[in-house]
């Protein structure tokens, strides 16, 4: 852990991404208080909206009902990740003309590393960076670029002036700026974190510098409240690379789709999408589990385990079991439907007695082999032409290729 002298990090966020997008895209809605929603639905909420709609008092989570009566001009768009995926591929090859992305934060957020020899000219580049998406892009698109020692403070500084902001927290300046923040301006600190800190006598950002990193350790209960500590005060802060855990949809359904079967058949479709993305990350998968929940996040919840599997039809049988055991527990409505396949193991590790000739052995290694090739006439083709069992569309699209926060699709998961 070391405390740098200089602006090293340069972090992008652009502002209201995907309402912004659109009025890219569709240049007749330039200067409309556009909303993004998920599924054309009454019953839905915003996703995003634009600087207009905010203007307006419109908030992400806004439902549709409320949105549509606070700003009766609001254009409403159903989401297009596809496009908002393509877009984005062309924003990190614009920001790669004036400085390598060091990672990808997100759909709209991406870090940067500034080499000693830039770290003078640090603002000027982030100006740069700026200018060069104004001019490749597009006027519509802006955002807000942060300057600081680390990852921690260049996102933080980023998050000051939006939009269409440019900030720098030197570390020879800190606190400065910082003692000006809420406790919730910071990224890691929720509500539930705050609450813990003010009933400690921590209610603000002063408070809070004053801590020492082992105060801080023991109020939040973990060693990231000592790692937040050093990023707040400038220091580098290495963290254990991350490994992947799980692959997974969810999907909250259509009113007509809240009975057991509208469930199992959405589940259907987004347990293949995640037995694709796994094949092609080049893991298997040794527990497959379900949720089906209601309007309070409660609801049923089962898991199977198994050896390794990665092919479409036995994770299929797994699904219709545990299904069979929700019917059998009387689950009748269901919300919203997950899945999950984790405790992952990489193919390479997956031992396989290839001399083994009982039939279930040649009846799963047949079966790998058809998954294998049914992901790759779906990927070659871009949309699904061979699948096992019964295939629905559930509404609203983007079934297994939605934008999170911390995933961005693939183009074969589209």
């Amino acid at each position: 852990m070391r405390k740098p002298t200089g602006l090293e990090r340069l972090y992008v966020d652009f502002d209201s991404f995907f309402a912004s997008a659109e009025q890219h895209l569709q240049p007749h809605l330039r200067g409309t208080p556009v909303g993004v929603i998920p599924v054309d639905s009454e019953h839905t909420g915003l996703i995003a909206v634009s600087r207009e709609a905010k203007a307006m008092g419109l908030r992400r989570g806004t439902f549709v009902r409320d949105a549509r009566r606070q700003c009766p001009g609001l254009v409403l768009v159903t989401a297009r990740h596809e496009l908002y995926v393509k877009l984005h591929k062309e924003i990190i090859r614009t920001i790669e003309t004036v400085v390598p992305v060091k990672a990808v934060c997100s759909i709209d957020e991406m870090l940067c590393a500034l080499l000693p020899a830039e770290w003078p000219q640090a603002l000027r580049i982030g100006q740069r960076v700026k200018d060069a998406i104004a001019t490749e892009i597009g006027p519509t698109l802006t955002c807000s670029v942060g300057l600081g020692p680390n990852d921690l403070l260049a996102k933080i500084a980023a998050e000051m002036e939006k939009p269409d902001g440019l900030v720098a927290l030197h570390p020879d300046d800190l606190p400065g700026r910082l003692l000006s923040l809420d406790l919730t301006d910071i990224p890691g600190i929720a509500r539930g974190n705050a609450a813990r800190l003010s009933r400690a006598g921590v209610a603000d950002m002063e408070a809070l510098w004053r801590l020492q990193p082992k105060e801080l350790r023991r109020l939040w209960g973990s060693v990231e409240g000592e790692r937040l500590w050093m990023g707040l005060h400038g220091y580098t802060v290495e963290r254990p690379e991350t490994q992947r855990r799980m692959f997974g949809h969810g999907r909250v359904l259509p009113a007509d789709w809240r009975s057991l079967n509208g469930a199992y058949a959405a589940a259907r479709v987004l347990l293949a999408k995640a037995a694709a993305r796994m094949r092609r990350a080049g893991f298997s998968a040794r527990t497959l589990a379900l949720w089906l929940t209601d309007r309070n996040s409660a609801g049923w919840y089962g898991e199977e385990r198994f050896r390794p599997t990665w092919d479409d039809p036995s994770l299929l049988a797994s699904l219709s079991r545990l299904i069979l055991h929700a019917e059998r527990e009387e689950v009748h409505r269901s919300r919203s439907v997950h899945v999950a396949l984790h405790d992952l193991v990489p193919l390479s590790e997956v031992e396989e007695d290839l001399f083994d000739d009982a039939p279930e052995a040649q009846l799963k290694r047949r079966m790998e082999y058809l998954s294998t090739i049914a992901d790759h006439l779906n990927a070659t083709h871009r949309k699904t032409l061979l699948h096992w069992g019964p295939w629905v569309t559930i509404p609203g699209g983007y079934a297994g290729a939605k934008i999170a926060f911390n995933r961005i699709p693939d183009a074969e998961d589209f």
